[in-house]
């Protein structure tokens, strides 16, 4: 009984992953998309293609992340999610720059997750 449970769980695990995974790839094509129709407009404005862009790789690294939990035989290493904190909160400061005091406070989130990343590496 207990076996099964834990099969079922991990069956419906594996199946939800999957259907996020296709939803993402969907979502990082729609970026590519708007990306291209920024760059083709005669007054494209950088920024917006530089936050989409950033978008298409938030995307790419939980799709990375799906792929890495299948490889590594069901497992999900931490500094994964320690990548992609870092990854969103560097996006975060890049795009919405206008207040510098939350742009410290941010700068001292990232700083916090490389210190948990090395701390990690060096446990392993």
């Amino acid at each position: 009984m207990n076996q099964s449970v834990i099969k079922f769980f991990q069956w419906f695990l594996n199946l939800s992953l999957i259907a996020l995974g296709l939803v993402l790839v969907i979502f990082m094509v729609r970026e590519v998309w708007i990306v291209l129709q920024y760059a083709m407009a005669p007054l494209f404005d950088v920024r917006n293609i530089l936050q989409d862009m950033l978008m298409f790789f938030l995307f790419f690294a939980f799709l990375s992340t799906i792929v890495t939990y299948f490889k590594e035989k069901y497992h999900f290493p931490i500094r994964y999610l320690l990548y992609i904190g870092i990854t969103a909160t560097l996006r975060f400061i890049i795009v919405n720059r206008d207040d510098p005091v939350a742009n410290l406070i941010l700068s001292v989130v990232i700083l916090v997750l490389m210190i948990s990343y090395s701390l990690k590496i060096r446990n392993e």
